[in-house]
């Protein structure tokens, strides 16, 4: 067994349990965090800073959305347990008007660079309003006409989809800069303090997103098997059919999976009608 390969394992043992990650770009956004979820440093950890308790592992990226992909896909290759885990980047974003210290989880997150766009569904009810989001390279010294603007959300919702699913996934942005304070005004203390006075609707939305969480683990098992069980489905179509669970157990259907079963000829067909189903099925917060 190879030094980097044992280095691995024994960072695997020491970070099995937590199945919250709390990703941030700055030790500013991370230090009202880690005091208020009583988080310790992992110091086996030396590529990234790291923080943990029982249920929620904090990392510090750095700055910039190859900072916050590193950081966000090293930390989840040591928690190769973890089935949809909670995954949620917390940090400071500008507007060209949104007052000082006003929170917004966003609905839609788009890089600027290459063009794409990824919309985090929300399957509970927020606590704060719901903003989009331009993720750019560089600081900006002029603002998006509508979005908000950071340089780490699109990169954090990009790598998070290949270890979780969409709906607990989220970017909670606070404002730190506008076109009346721009962003060379921004000190590190004061950022923690922006973090620290919306500590309580934080620890709300991880709450919301664990509970989301422990449904869609409760619920994949029985019901996966069972459909697995009636049809053959190749490894993709498995891999589509537990994301397709997922939200059907939070869209809380009127269908049963017996009923579509039974109007199914084989596997393919049943995620086909499934997929109908939920495109059929009415949904509110």
């Amino acid at each position: 067994m190879s030094i980097i390969n044992r280095h691995f394992i024994n960072l695997k043992k020491s970070l099995t349990f937590p199945d919250t990650l709390l990703a941030v770009a700055l030790p500013c956004e991370a230090k009202p965090l880690i005091d208020y979820f009583k988080l310790k440093k992992n110091l086996s950890v030396q590529a990234f800073a790291v923080y943990r308790n029982e249920n929620i592992v904090l990392i510090v990226t750095g700055i910039g959305k190859t900072a916050m992909a590193a950081g966000v896909a090293y930390t989840m290759a040591l928690l190769p347990s973890v089935n949809n885990p909670v995954m949620l980047n917390i940090g400071i974003a500008g507007h060209k008007h949104h007052s000082i210290g006003q929170l917004f989880l966003t609905d839609k997150i788009t890089d600027n660079d290459t063009g794409r766009s990824y919309y985090p569904p929300l399957v509970f009810a927020p606590p704060c309003p719901t903003h989009s989001l331009q993720t750019v390279s560089l600081p900006q010294s002029v603002y998006p006409e509508q979005a908000l603007c950071d340089m780490e959300g699109s990169a954090f919702y990009e790598t998070a989809v290949r270890f979780s699913t969409g709906e607990l996934i989220q970017c909670l942005k606070i404002i730190s800069d506008n076109e009346t304070s721009p962003a060379n005004n921004i000190q590190p203390q004061w950022v923690s303090s922006l973090i620290a006075s919306k500590l309580e609707v934080i620890n709300g939305v991880v709450t919301s997103l664990t509970t989301i969480a422990d449904s869609i683990n409760n619920l994949n098992d029985a019901g996966f098997e069972y459909v697995v069980t009636r049809f053959r489905f190749t490894i993709n179509e498995q891999l589509q059919l537990k994301k397709l669970l997922n939200r059907w157990q939070l869209m809380d259907a009127k269908e049963n999976l017996d009923d579509l079963a039974d109007t199914a000829k084989n596997g393919r067909e049943f995620v086909k009608i499934l997929e109908n189903a939920m495109n059929n099925t009415e949904f509110y917060l």
